[in-house]
């Protein structure tokens, strides 16, 4: 029998391959009703309900179709008897994005509870570091 732990990794690999797809239906699955989510874009007081959470995705998909890329590179996950999070590092971005910043990660971070034997994602938080700004630094010497 497989663990929470293993459960919970196969829940999020399987979202991350539809949302690579544009699969909306896989996306949508073993998300609460009452999901919260932060995400990159706008609203930034972000999206309460399954179907607010549902219409991020069709900008989204139409984006990517564009040969963006949707990977998860690194994924770690903790789970209790009934609650459980996970945290992940993405390739996220068009062939140029990459290109442009090839270190850069989409970061994931999830919050999931055990509803009538089966897990859920409650909370979801998606963010890209900001990028370091390039400034000239002046070195200032007093007059001696």
């Amino acid at each position: 029998m497989a663990t929470d732990e293993e459960l919970i990794r196969t829940l999020i690999e399987d979202w991350a391959a539809a949302v690579h797809r544009g699969d909306l239906a896989g996306v949508l699955a073993d998300h609460a009703t009452d999901i919260v989510m932060f995400d990159v874009p706008p609203p930034y007081e972000g999206v309460r309900g399954i179907d607010a959470y549902r219409e991020t995705w069709p900008p989204f998909f139409e984006w990517q179709s564009r040969g963006a890329a949707f990977a998860v590179e690194s994924l770690d996950v903790t789970a209790g008897t009934d609650v459980a999070f996970a945290y992940a590092l993405l390739r996220c971005g068009t062939p140029q994005d990459l290109a442009e910043r090839p270190a850069q990660r989409l970061r994931l971070t999830l919050g999931l509870q055990k509803r009538d034997g089966r897990w859920a994602v409650a909370h979801e938080h998606h963010s890209f570091p900001e990028a370091p700004e390039v400034t000239e630094v002046t070195e200032v010497t007093a007059a001696e």
